[in-house]
């Protein structure tokens, strides 16, 4: 129970500068057959919830179709994540395929800014997970390192 607690104490920390710059006195009701997807050319799809993920710190649900594997890349802001369904993989570039840890639904994650990593799909079905970054959104390459 006390990690739970603590888990829920840091969780809280991390998210409230977010929550803090649309703290109006509301409720936010976003039934998940009402939210507004928009699909990328490589076929992911993000759901805005909270900011504006190009210009600020954002919350946002994710859709990665199943068997996705993403080209090596970094953040410019911390990653974090719980996985709603489907299973994913996140490693660090150049890490042993068989150190992988498989994260079905319910799991939490955090990539730190500027780690070269990889994300998967990995389940038969498409991914979907709540996703909060600590700033903008970007995604930039690692130059010569092809998807793992």
């Amino acid at each position: 129970m006390n990690r739970l607690f603590t888990f829920a104490l840091l969780t809280g920390a991390l998210l409230l500068p977010a929550v803090a710059a649309h703290a109006e006195p509301t409720i936010q009701n976003e039934p998940a057959q009402k939210l507004n997807w928009q699909t990328t050319s490589e076929g992911v799809a993000f759901a805005a919830l909270v900011g504006d993920r190009f210009a600020e710190p954002y919350m946002a649900m994710v859709k990665l179709p199943a068997g996705l594997i993403s080209p090596a890349h970094t953040k410019s802001a911390n990653m974090f994540g719980v996985i709603i369904s489907g299973a994913m993989v996140h490693s660090t570039v150049g890490a042993d395929p068989k150190d992988d840890v498989v994260l079905p639904e319910g799991s939490f994650y955090r990539v730190s800014k500027d780690l070269a990593h990889v994300s998967k799909c990995v389940s038969d079905t498409e991914c979907v997970t709540f996703l909060y970054q600590d700033g903008k959104f970007d995604f930039l390459p690692v130059a010569g390192e092809p998807a793992q």
